[in-house]
């Protein structure tokens, strides 16, 4: 089960598919963000495939010597433009290729415009999703519920998202869904109607044992997206963002302007690769580690003595110029990220939202919150972070302090009440169908000593998310039927092999590692991770506020 894999197997047949020949690529704006984070543009490049643009552009210049395949999702607005574009081609000839299911009345538009026969073919190629890492998907869609209810296009969106990934691994599954959320089971239903609808497209080969589909909500853990996180690529989302395998670094002090924004990709950076699962304190030996063989690489090609020595730097140049740019992007980032952790106070805030969730000690706890309130290090975000982990963990304690909290803390962010009350309504205890502070509880925490980066070898925490516990207790059939129920009269007989999860609300980058972990220990299961967008903590919290307030509009936390 890997979902980058099947959509380059997508990509590829629809470029094979239209045989030789110069081509070009039309998109519209999710299908590019699909394409860019399953290919890189040189790997395209090389398959006759020269031209990318977007199909709402109104610049584009006829190219008749180009065969145009245009991919894009199956909405109302991209098949008009489609059809508008057929009466006046710009192109020889057009394949198009759609995410999802076209209707028949769209197909009908698109024929009726065909007048000068240009459409070669129409198919419909499953990969309505972005694929981040091999188990893990996302839609891109924050800020999906108002009410915590769908709105009719964000649960459409959800449910194309779904049924395409089951459709692209090739899987019909059972479905469960959590029971104390309305969302999931909406979701859950819609999707049961589509393999329903279409049961000759899920009519798959019989595997030893049934899939399984497990809809979530993210109101039943929103300890996990409050996390400041210590793993390279979680870490990096949380102190700069990760937009579409991107990162922006222009406003990173002295940022030369080759490096204002770099691209994150495990398939075509092996430092990455190896290191996005890595903490913060490993990282810094294995970057340095990168640049004392960038430097044996470099006083290498600078014996250059005979026409051999020439021929073999020519050859090898390529590959030099790549590792001085991986060299060169990730010191960059780093670097970023230590002076970020040192202007922002996050060790220390870090030790205390770990001790918060982890330890049932409400005096110490807090008296570290104020401190750290008072500190002028502490950024709005940071504080807000842990006056919320606050309010959820001492929700009913006989001496809770949030509201003496929320007073201190609206010298930072005058919204602090808005949000703790909106949290306590999206993810307190009435909302939740799990004890995550109980002392049955699957959230589990262990103190560290990470070594090799200076000023970062004191403690750090590690936090495992509820999801583990549910994933681990569904592969054993152990998943309480009352809380995860399944959709119709569906039942599980054997041990399930194959898991896809879906949050609504949701997930995040230290649960994708969780779900990397549970694939790498050959237990004999795998899972892949999907959710309406990959969170760090100034989106969840904006998530949140959009969730429980219906008058409110989004804004950058960040730039409190």
């Amino acid at each position: 089960m890997n979902v980058v894999l099947a959509v380059k197997k997508y990509i590829a047949k629809m470029i094979d598919d239209s045989g030789q020949g110069m081509k070009m690529l039309l998109m519209d704006k999710e299908t590019t963000s699909i394409v860019s984070m399953a290919y890189a543009q040189s790997e395209i490049l090389q398959r006759q495939v020269y031209v990318f643009e977007r199909i709402d552009s109104q610049k584009r210049d006829p190219l008749k010597t180009l065969k145009a395949l245009v991919f894009v999702r199956p909405t109302e607005e991209n098949v008009r433009l489609i059809a508008q574009e057929l009466h006046h081609p710009k192109y020889a000839q057009y394949y198009l290729y759609f995410t999802h299911f076209l209707s028949k009345v769209d197909l009908k538009t698109i024929a009726e415009s065909d007048e000068h026969e240009v459409v070669q073919d129409v198919h419909e190629f499953y990969a309505d999703y972005i694929a981040a890492s091999p188990h893990l998907f996302s839609i891109n869609m924050p800020n999906c519920s108002k009410g915590f209810t769908w709105s009719p296009d964000h649960l459409q969106r959800a449910c194309r998202a779904v049924s395409s990934v089951l459709l692209a691994l090739k899987k019909c599954p059972v479905i469960r869904y959590q029971h104390n959320s309305q969302m999931a089971k909406r979701l859950a239903e819609n999707v049961k109607l589509v393999i329903t609808k279409e049961a000759s497209l899920f009519d798959f080969r019989k595997t030893d044992s049934t899939p399984v589909l497990l809809i979530m909500d993210r109101r039943n853990d929103a300890v996990t997206p409050l996390l400041n996180q210590w793993t390279y690529q979680a870490m990096v989302h949380e102190i700069l963002g990760i937009s579409n395998g991107r990162v922006d670094l222009s406003d990173v002090p002295g940022v030369s302007k080759e490096l204002r924004e770099v691209v994150l990709s495990e398939l075509h950076d092996q430092f990455y690769c190896d290191n996005m699962y890595h903490n913060f304190g490993e990282i810094g030996t294995s970057i340095k580690e990168l640049m004392q063989a960038f430097q044996e690489k470099s006083k290498s090609t600078q014996k250059i003595q005979s026409i051999d020595d020439m021929k073999s730097f020519v050859e090898n140049y390529p590959q030099f110029k790549k590792m001085s740019g991986t060299v060169a992007k990730h010191v960059t980032l780093i670097g970023e990220l230590s002076r970020m952790v040192s202007k922002g106070n996050l060790l220390q805030i870090s030790e205390c939202e770990q001790d918060i969730v982890a330890r049932n000690e409400h005096a110490t706890a807090l008296q570290t919150v104020r401190a750290l309130i008072r500190d002028p290090k502490t950024s709005p975000l940071d504080a807000m972070r842990l006056v919320a982990l606050y309010s959820l963990r001492y929700e009913t304690h006989t001496n809770n302090a949030t509201t003496s909290l929320i007073d201190q803390l609206n010298s930072k962010d005058q919204r602090s009440k808005k949000l703790i009350s909106a949290l306590l309504k999206y993810g307190g205890s009435s909302a939740r169908s799990s004890d995550i502070f109980g002392s049955k509880d699957a959230i589990s925490f262990t103190k560290k000593f990470f070594k090799g980066l200076q000023g970062v070898e004191n403690v750090y925490t590690q936090h495992t998310p509820l999801l583990k516990d549910i994933i681990e207790q569904l592969a054993k059939n152990r998943l309480k039927d009352m809380e995860y129920p399944f959709l119709g009269s569906a039942s599980m007989l054997d041990r399930p092999q194959d898991i896809i999860v879906f949050i609504v609300g949701g997930c995040t980058y230290e649960e994708s590692h969780c779900v990397h972990t549970l694939n790498s220990s050959n237990a004999g299961y795998r899972v892949v991770l999907g959710g309406t967008t990959i969170h760090n903590g100034a989106s969840f919290i904006e998530e949140v506020l959009h969730a429980s307030t219906p008058s409110y509009s989004p804004r950058n936390i960040n730039n409190v």
